[in-house]
């Protein structure tokens, strides 16, 4: 053997030079990817540590535990979805329903694109909800009520411009949407097929321009 040829000591990651912003980028974005797939409670910080190589010592430098690190991909997954609501919801070259649609759209891609093996991260903890420290309870409500106040701005838009009739109350719209979503993604992942969330969607719209 080359002696100058470096052994790695088993059951450590190697160590991987990085900027303390980027270490800090690579544990968010595994943790989302990770609890997106396997939730909370079946994820420990190892399999984390060991797909982004950072040593468990580096880790809690930045997150004093495993739920004060849930919490932080939380927040980043809040971050990263409001945006892609605000890209649909937004966007004022299309009519407000068809932004909603165009939303439901690029979910079904997202999800056929990883097979189905992602669903969405505050489902899956709410899900766990029983079993989570309780600061996650009131960080999750706060997301899907996030989540239910601007597609209500979107949905009052549509009222607006005459494609739902003025008697519906929007904040309760955006509300029932969003349960019945997250359903619908779960459904997907089941079965493996957009066909849930096509089921939802096409229901609700029925419910709703009659």
């Amino acid at each position: 053997m080359n002696s100058s040829t470096p052994v790695s000591r088993r059951g450590r990651p190697p160590k991987v030079p990085r900027e303390h912003g980027e270490t800090l980028e690579l544990l968010l974005r595994c943790g989302m990817e990770i609890l997106t797939e396997q939730g909370f409670t079946a994820t420990g910080i190892d399999t984390v540590l060991k797909r982004v190589q950072v040593p468990k010592g580096s880790f809690y430098h930045y997150f004093e535990s495993k739920e004060a690190f849930g919490q932080a991909v939380l927040e980043r997954y809040a971050d990263y979805f409001a945006q892609k609501l605000d890209r649909c919801f937004s966007d004022l070259s299309v009519p407000p329903l068809r932004r909603l649609s165009n939303f439901v759209e690029e979910a079904k891609l997202g999800m056929a694109r990883h097979q189905f093996r992602r669903g969405c991260l505050v489902g899956n903890l709410g899900q766990e909800v029983q079993v989570l420290p309780d600061s996650f309870r009131e960080q999750l409500e706060l997301i899907l009520q996030d989540w239910e106040q601007r597609l209500s701005i979107c949905l009052t838009e549509a009222v607006k411009v005459g494609d739902l009739s003025c008697e519906h109350d929007c904040g309760a719209l955006a509300a029932f949407f969003w349960v019945g979503w997250e359903g619908a993604v779960l459904r997907a992942r089941l079965v493996q097929h957009v066909r849930p969330l096509d089921v939802f969607f096409q229901g609700f719209l029925a419910g709703i321009t009659k």
